[in-house]
């Protein structure tokens, strides 16, 4: 298999075309690519229509939703976890301008493991005598051929373009992450295009407890990007930048998304 591509920031932003699923990894405000997202916004033509697949989607995502990028989110959660609601996101939601996609921690893992395993669903227990699939009617039903057991039928959940943050890569192309994983490593897998934005580049990635490595098999495209997660943290680089979350959700509550926007796309790396 052909090598990662070593590439900018700029370059690897030109791969999201508009319609695309696009998945942003890490967690909450960890060891998110808000570099990636940056480059992406400061595009002369914007994206649109995007689906953002995430885990949990954060302050990156709120931006997409806020600039008018995002047609549909599914996530199990989007929030600034203890920086409150994801302004952007929730305003959006209100005034029902983008679409949701009900998912739960169950529903996200099950879909992304039919993928995974080539297949059109992967059953469960789960769902049954809720609610849920009163929101999903795309999540059908199965019986067990058998015990005769009614199950629930969560179909694959496939990705155009992920993107995840780690903390070093090698040039071979192999990606180190934290052990804060999220569902990175999934992503990687259910994914046609994986882009890695990285801390360092280093000539060998050294095995360590802290630590998990990303063979270059499963990556497509590398960019150095130094800081790429900021305001989220990169343990043990770099911790969560409080203030400018605080910042963030002033402006947004206060009519001023824009002005925090440009002053976000003129800064950064």
């Amino acid at each position: 298999m052909q090598q990662p591509q070593f590439v900018t920031l700029e370059r690897a932003a030109d791969l999201i075309e508009d319609g695309m699923t696009i998945a942003l990894g890490g967690m909450t405000v960890y060891r998110r690519p808000v570099g990636f997202v940056r480059a992406l916004l400061r595009r002369p033509t914007p994206v649109k229509d995007l689906t953002l697949l995430c885990f949990t989607a954060g302050f990156e995502s709120d931006l997409l939703v806020g600039a008018g990028c995002v047609k549909s989110v599914r996530s199990v959660y989007f929030g600034l976890e203890s920086f409150g609601l994801a302004p952007m996101f929730t305003e959006a939601a209100a005034r029902e301008t983008i679409d949701i996609i009900e998912e739960t921690e169950l529903s996200l893992s099950m879909g992304m493991r039919a993928r995974m395993h080539n297949v059109g669903f992967m059953p469960s227990r789960a769902w049954i005598g809720t609610d849920l699939p009163r929101l999903r009617p795309d999540v059908k039903t199965v019986t067990d051929p058998y015990s005769g057991e009614q199950l629930t039928a969560f179909p694959s959940i496939s990705c155009d373009v992920a993107v995840i943050h780690g903390l070093e890569a090698d040039r071979e192309g192999n990606v180190k992450l934290n052990n804060n994983l999220g569902v990175d490593l999934e992503l990687v897998y259910i994914s046609d295009i994986v882009i890695a934005t990285v801390e360092r580049i280093v000539d060998r990635l050294e095995r360590s407890v802290d630590g998990f490595l990303i063979p270059s098999t499963g990556i497509n495209t590398i960019v150095h990007a130094p800081g790429g997660a900021r305001p989220t943290s990169c343990y043990p680089l770099y911790p969560v930048a409080g203030g400018v979350f605080l910042d963030y959700v002033d402006a947004c509550n206060n009519g001023r998304f824009r002005a925090f926007l440009d002053e976000f796309l003129a800064g950064g790396e």
